[in-house]
C-alpha cells in the first residue's frame, strides 16, 4: 500500500467514527446538557476559572496535549514497520484515547473542575486520591523534565537554533493578544490573522539573524523560568492565547505535510511488519507502550481535568474538544509514523537509521528523524528545505513548549491538593507550589546518574507510567459511568486492555533491570506497579460495593 493511500484510509476512519461513535457517546453515554452551569461560570476567579470560547479552547486543548511525544513514540515504534503504529495511532485513538481524554474531561467538569486524582477520592475513596497524587507526581516531573532537556538540545548549534527566535516572539506576541482580547475586547478573528502573520514572519528573521550559541544548561535555566512565569500568570495572559495561536501553527504545518505527501507521493522506505528488530522488546506489548501520546495517554487525562475543564464554557462543548482534540494529536501521530517510514530517501537509508533498538531509541536523533522527513513532505510544494526545517522545529519546539507551560500548572495544581491533604496550607500557595514544581522539573533535566540526566534514565519508565495512568482514569470513568446508572462497556473494555497491556510490560521491565542490576530503574519500577495493583484492587472493591445508579439521583 501507497503511503498516501494509507492516509485516505485513516481519514475515513476519522470522520466515520467521530460522527457516529463519538456523537453516541456524548449524548447517550455521558448525556452533555447545553444548560448546565460549568465551573468556568460558577467558579470564575479570573485566574484558573475563566470561560473560554470553543475555538480558542480547543486551541489551548490541543496545543497542551499534542507535545514532543506523539511524535517521539510513533517515529521510535515504526522499528517494527509502518503497519503497527499506523494501526494503534488510529484504531487506539478512536476507540480508547478519545474515550479516555472526553470521559476524564466529563466527570472532572462535573465534580467542580477538580483533577483526576480529587474526583478518584469522590468516587472510588480516600485512599485512591493519595496513589493517584503519587502517579502524577511522578509522572508530570519526568515528562516535563525530559521536555526540558530535550528541547534545550534542539536550541543548541547542533540542531535547529534557528527556531530559537520564532519561538520567543510567539511568547511575546501571545501575550499581546491575551490582554487585547481580555482587557480590550478586541476580535479574536483580527488578532488571530495579525498574531499569524507576524509568527510567520518570524520564522524567516531567525533564520536571517544567525544562530544564538549557548549551552543546552544555560537554555534549561531559561526554559525554566519560562515555565515557572507560565504557571503563575492568569490562563488570559498566556496559556489560552500561546496555545490557541500554536494551534494554529500546528493546523498549518499538518495541512501542508500532508499536501507535500500526497504531491510528493514517496513509497514506503520501511516494512509494514518486522516482529523481531535487533535487540528490541517484544512488539507484544510495547508497541501499546512506547506510541502512548498519539492513540491513547495519562498525562491528558491531567490536561482535560486539569486545566481545560476550568475553562470550559458549556458541556456540550466537551465533546469537540475532548474527544475532538484527541483526534487532532492522532493526526500528529499519523504524520510522525508517515515522516519516519516514507520520509527516507531509500530503504537502504532508512534500514541504517532503524539497524537497532539502541540506535531507533535516542531522542534527539529520532526528533531529527520525524523533522527531516517531514520537511521532505514540504520540499515537494517547492518550499527550500532550510526554511521547511525551519518551520517544522518550530511546530516541534513550540509544542514541547505548551506541553511544559500547561505540565508545569498541573504539577502546581498537584502540589496544591498534596499540600491540601496534608495540612501544610503555605505549600499549596500559588508561588511556593509554582517554584517547587520547576525545582522538580529542573531535577528531572539536571540531575545525573552515572553521566547520563536521570529523566533520560528513567525516560524508558515513561511509555508504563503515562498508560497506567490512562487506564486507572478510565476506571475512574467507569465507576463513575456505573454509578450513573448508564453503560459503561465503552469505558471498561478499554480500560481492561490498557490495564492488561500495561501491567505485561511492567513485569516484562521489572525482570530486565533485575537482571541487569538497574537499581533506580527497578524500583521506580516496581513502586509505580504496586501502587497501580493497589489502586485497581481499590477500585474493585468501590466496584463490587456499589450498586448502579447510585448516584443517579444527583443528576448528571
Amino acid at each position: 500500500m501507497q503511503p498516501a493511500l494509507a492516509a485516505v484510509c485513516c481519514f475515513i476512519a476519522y470522520f466515520v467514527v467521530y460522527r457516529f461513535y463519538a456523537r453516541h457517546l456524548g449524548s447517550r453515554i455521558f448525556r452533555l446538557d447545553p444548560a448546565a452551569i460549568t465551573p468556568a461560570h460558577a467558579l470564575n476567579d479570573g485566574v484558573d476559572y475563566v470561560p473560554c470560547r470553543r475555538m480558542v479552547l480547543f486551541g489551548h486543548h490541543y496545543a497542551s496535549i499534542a507535545g514532543l511525544a506523539p511524535m517521539l513514540g510513533p517515529a521510535i515504534a515504526v522499528i517494527w514497520g509502518w503497519l503497527p503504529g499506523m494501526l494503534w495511532v488510529v484504531l487506539g485513538t478512536l476507540f480508547i484515547g478519545a474515550v479516555h481524554d472526553f470521559g476524564a474531561l466529563v466527570i472532572s467538569m462535573r465534580h467542580r473542575g477538580m483533577s483526576i486524582g480529587k474526583v478518584a477520592e469522590d468516587l472510588i475513596g480516600r485512599r485512591a486520591k493519595g496513589i493517584f497524587l503519587m502517579i502524577i507526581l511522578f509522572l508530570i516531573c519526568l515528562v516535563m523534565g525530559v521536555f526540558v532537556r530535550t528541547v534545550s538540545g534542539l536550541f543548541t548549534v547542533d540542531f535547529y537554533p534557528e527556531s530559537v527566535f520564532p519561538t520567543f516572539t510567539l511568547m511575546a506576541i501571545a501575550m499581546v493578544m491575551g490582554w487585547l482580547a481580555y482587557k480590550r475586547g478586541i476580535s479574536i478573528v483580527r488578532l488571530t490573522v495579525v498574531g499569524f502573520v507576524l509568527m510567520l514572519a518570524s520564522i524567516g528573521v531567525g533564520l536571517a539573524i544567525g544562530r544564538p550559541d549557548l549551552t543546552g544548561e544555560v537554555w534549561i535555566l531559561i526554559l525554566l523560568v519560562y515555565a515557572f512565569a507560565a504557571s503563575t500568570l492568569p490562563v488570559w495572559s498566556l496559556l489560552q492565547p500561546r496555545d490557541y495561536l500554536n494551534s494554529w501553527l500546528l493546523y498549518l504545518g499538518l495541512a501542508t505535510s500532508y499536501i507535500g505527501l500526497f504531491v510528493l507521493r514517496p513509497a514506503f522506505a520501511a516494512p509494514a511488519l518486522d516482529t523481531q528488530p535487533m535487540d528490541a522488546p517484544p512488539i507484544f506489548p510495547f508497541v501499546f507502550i512506547v506510541i502512548a501520546c498519539g492513540a491513547i495517554s495519562g498525562f491528558h487525562g491531567l490536561v482535560s481535568s486539569g486545566t481545560t475543564s476550568k475553562q470550559i464554557d458549556k458541556e456540550t462543548d466537551a465533546l469537540a474538544v475532548g474527544y475532538g482534540g484527541m483526534v487532532g494529536e492522532s493526526l500528529l501521530g499519523l504524520l510522525a509514523v508517515l515522516a519516519c517510514t516514507a520520509g527516507f530517501r531509500s530503504a537502504e537509508s532508512w534500514a541504517e537509521h532503524y539497524s537497532s533498538w539502541s540506535t531507533a531509541n535516542g531522542l534527539a536523533e529520532k526528533m531529527k528523524a520525524f523533522i527531516d522527513g517531514t520537511a521532505m513532505f514540504l520540499s515537494s510544494l517547492g518550499i527550500p528545505m532550510e526554511l521547511a526545517q525551519a518551520f517544522i522545529a518550530l511546530v516541534a519546539v513550540s509544542f514541547a513548549l505548551t506541553s511544559l507551560d500547561s505540565g508545569t500548572r498541573l504539577l502546581r495544581y498537584n502540589l496544591e491538593e498534596i499540600a491540601q491533604s496534608v495540612g501544610v496550607r503555605v505549600l499549596g500557595q500559588r508561588y511556593v507550589a509554582s517554584t517547587i514544581a520547576v525545582v522538580l522539573i529542573g531535577f528531572f533535566a539536571f540531575y545525573e546518574v552515572e553521566g547520563q540526566p536521570v529523566g533520560l534514565a528513567l525516560w524508558s519508565l515513561f511509555g508504563s507510567t503515562n498508560q497506567v495512568l490512562g487506564a486507572l482514569t478510565l476506571l475512574a470513568v467507569t465507576i463513575y459511568l456505573r454509578q450513573k446508572g448508564r453503560n459503561y462497556v465503552y469505558t471498561l473494555a478499554p480500560m481492561a486492555f490498557m490495564m492488561t497491556v500495561t501491567i505485561v510490560a511492567m513485569v516484562i521491565n521489572i525482570q530486565k533491570y533485575w537482571v541487569e542490576q538497574q537499581l533506580l530503574l527497578g524500583v521506580v519500577a516496581a513502586s509505580i506497579f504496586v501502587l497501580s495493583v493497589w489502586l485497581l484492587v481499590e477500585a474493585v472493591l468501590r466496584f463490587r460495593r456499589d450498586t448502579p445508579g447510585t448516584l443517579a439521583a444527583s443528576g448528571d
